[in-house]
């Protein structure tokens, strides 16, 4: 039985194991998926993740619990060495050991692409993972609840000031939910205004969205500025050092929170570390009927399909000839490969994959959205619901669509929690406050003697008041020669003391 691996379990790996399950008949072939993650992540969901419209567990599919005849590993692939049909398995502890398989599939997708410009590295996130949307969602709670006990200062404008790199369909997306998400807090921050907040994007082009008609992206810059959203077209981040924002224009200003959406790039940990063949981008180089290989040349038993390949888009719409790496191709690409393997597997020959663009949809903020389809386009709250709506059907598995569904329709009639789960990231940090530790050998050795001390004590009170309580005038008055006679009730004394030291000590040693 072949033995057939999947790199990757976000939409293309995911979709690829699931019909799999689904056409392949029993015995016919053995699946296995590695992934470092235990789900697949919805990412057209992380906005509404950032601004506190869908709970976090809900944009997310367990493996799992979805993929029942898959064998699923939450481990990392390290190496695919297809020459001889090996890769390097890491688990997150152990040893890495080899697999064999007989077909590979890699579809391990992408990660976010940024520059080398000061300070991003250490100040910015990414909008890649449901981790980065819960710690966004966080830190906007948290930074309302710092700003509401300071007084106005540049201190406090920092807090509120915010910033996304980017304004592709993500960034714009964020930047309009975060956006609704801090207008919705006001109310419950009497100490802040509307104006005490800033929200700023950074574009380098001169538009935005460009999925989009000019005259559709026009009218989301309109209506993001009427809300208190600016927008920078033509602008450079130049430097982001200690949250401090110098841009291409001259302008500066201070900011905690940096979201970056500026780009992606193929998943490095796998296209370097393989000898299958990679395209000058770093994207692995798939054909359209997504074998891996070249129109001349084909990679027998190598397929690959997402954010992590080069496809090449048959329908003449994609940059530079290739498909975009987006959700809506990633997700086909998955069922068509699915469909491919079984037919090869059969002896049948596979077919091309090819998907016009039916459109484009974006949520920005509660009520409002945008929907692009050819020169047609939907704006305000009929886009809005057109976004759900889509997205809503689009989420693999009913028991998720009913989640996440359920959810906004809780929201519609209870409103957003408010919420931050900030501690999540020191969830031990309240235990370790108060838990009491052993302490210290010569710490642990000292209450042992305490009762030889107070042994000490007891004795040489009832010695000592007898010699202290025979002078009662002043000594200046005593003659010498009796103060010499006097030592020796004191001599006399320090030895009873002495005495009772040594005896209490017998007695707490026994």
């Amino acid at each position: 039985m072949p033995r057939i691996l999947i790199v990757g379990g976000g939409y293309a790996g995911f979709y690829t194991a699931w019909k799999l399950e689904k056409w392949l008949r029993a015995g016919e072939a053995e699946v296995t998926m590695v992934d470092p993650l235990p789900y697949m992540t919805y990412q057209p969901f992380l906005p509404e993740v950032a601004a506190g419209s869908i709970e976090a567990r809900h944009a997310v599919v367990a493996h799992r619990r979805h993929l029942k005849k898959t064998n699923v590993l939450t481990a990392k692939v390290t190496h695919i060495d297809h020459a001889t049909k090996t890769a390097t398995i890491t688990p997150p502890i152990g040893e890495p050991w080899e697999f064999v398989y007989d077909i590979v599939v890699v579809t391990a997708g992408a990660v976010s692409r940024t520059f080398p410009i000061p300070g991003v590295a250490d100040q910015a996130i990414g909008l890649k993972t449901i981790e980065e949307a819960v710690a966004i969602r966080d830190r906007v709670l948290t930074n309302f609840d710092k700003a509401a006990l300071l007084p106005a200062g540049p201190e406090r404008d920092r807090l509120l000031t915010f910033v996304v790199i980017g304004g592709g369909f993500a960034g714009i997306e964020v930047f309009a939910e975060l956006r609704s998400f801090a207008t919705s807090l006001l109310k419950s921050y009497p100490q802040i205004g509307f104006d005490d907040t800033h929200f700023h994007l950074i574009e380098a082009m001169g538009r935005i969205m460009p999925e989009v008609s000019l005259k559709t992206s026009l009218w989301v810059i309109k209506d993001l500025d009427q809300r208190g959203a600016q927008i920078h077209l033509n602008t450079q981040l130049t430097s982001a050092v200690d949250g401090k924002i110098e841009l291409s224009t001259g302008e500066s200003f201070e900011t905690d929170l940096i979201v970056w959406t500026a780009g992606v790039m193929a998943n490095p940990a796998v296209v370097r570390h393989t000898d299958l063949p990679i395209e000058e981008r770093g994207r692995l180089q798939v054909r359209p009927d997504l074998r891996v290989g070249t129109e001349d040349e084909i990679i027998a038993d190598a397929w690959g399909a997402g954010d992590i390949t080069a496809v090449p888009d048959l329908s003449g719409g994609g940059v530079g000839g290739f498909c975009v790496p987006n959700a809506q191709h990633a997700v086909r690409q998955g069922k068509l490969l699915a469909k491919n393997i079984v037919a090869v597997l059969r002896g049948e020959g596979p077919k091309e994959y090819l998907h016009k663009n039916l459109g484009a949809v974006a949520g920005l903020g509660i009520g409002t959205g945008v929907f692009q389809s050819g020169k047609f386009a939907m704006t305000g709250l009929l886009a809005w619901f057109a976004h759900r709506g889509y997205h809503g059907l689009a989420m693999p598995s009913w028991e998720r669509k009913l989640r996440v569904v359920w959810g906004w329709v809780n929201n519609f009639f209870l409103g957003r929690d408010i919420v931050s789960l900030a501690a999540l990231e020191h969830p031990r940090a309240a235990f370790e406050e108060f838990a009491s530790r052993p302490k210290p050998a010569s710490d642990a050795a000292a209450p042992a003697k305490a009762p030889a001390s107070a042994a000490a004590a007891a004795k040489s009170s009832t010695t000592v008041p007898a010699t202290k309580a025979a002078p009662t005038a002043p000594t200046a008055r005593t003659p010498r020669a009796p103060r010499k006679t006097a030592a020796k009730p004191a001599a006399t004394t320090a030895v009873a003391t002495d005495a009772a030291v040594a005896d209490a000590e017998t007695v707490a040693a026994k």
